[in-house]
């Protein structure tokens, strides 16, 4: 069965370079409608029933976010592929948190779009590869920041004053002396910050503790 497919751009040279890359992947891609603004996009979608739509971000009239609002209001089930010259996380964040199934970057479009269309089609999500990746590089740091609030969490408040001490160069009699505890129990309490953090020197620990900010200096 044939992918049917809804093109709207205003710029009639980025709907042929995407007509041009369907029509020579062969027959199993249709596209069924062309639309040059938002609000032409979302009549030929009421006319033609498209399996996928593939919605140029700054249309005239209705732009792309808006058209695609529409278009799932009237059906959620929806396939939209948003077309973008910005690869910037934020219009990215904001087209899949609206309901969009993929995100192609104009100047990659082309050599994306058949992927890109059979991939939405499935069910699936599609990214452009530099848009995957900022994303990805989002994730990860999202995910840093998660351990080391789990790993900060983890410390008790002794702890905390210890390794603020440890960090400003302070002999262990010295945080002893200002904690008016007994030397022992400042090295018991830094043996358990080592094991805690899964650390073996204390140049590691003072600068694991400066890079996460968990100390002042």
């Amino acid at each position: 069965m044939k992918i049917r497919v809804l093109i709207a751009d205003d710029h009639p040279l980025v709907r042929d370079g995407l007509r041009f890359s369907i029509e020579r992947s062969g027959g199993d891609i249709e596209i069924v409608a062309e639309a040059a603004d938002g609000f032409s996009a979302v009549k030929a979608a009421k006319e033609h029933s498209p399996d996928v739509f593939v919605l140029d971000i700054t249309m005239p009239r209705m732009n792309g976010l808006e058209t695609a609002r529409e278009i799932l209001r009237g059906d959620p089930a929806a396939k939209i592929i948003i077309l973008s010259l910005h690869d910037t996380r934020a219009f990215v964040e904001d087209a899949l948190e609206l309901g969009a199934r993929g995100y192609l970057t104009k100047d990659t479009a082309s050599r994306h779009i058949i992927e890109a269309l059979k991939e939405v089609q499935a069910g699936r999500f599609y990214l452009s590869p530099q848009i995957a990746h900022i994303l990805v590089e989002k994730g990860i740091r999202r995910t840093k920041a998660r351990r080391s609030g789990r790993r900060a969490a983890a410390l008790t408040g002794q702890e905390r004053k210890i390794l603020q001490l440890i960090a400003e160069g302070r002999t262990g009699k010295e945080i002893a002396a200002a904690l008016e505890i007994a030397p022992n129990t400042v090295h018991a309490h830094r043996t358990n910050l080592m094991t805690k953090l899964g650390l073996h020197k204390q140049t590691d620990l003072v600068r694991l503790a400066i890079k996460e900010g968990w100390v002042k200096l």
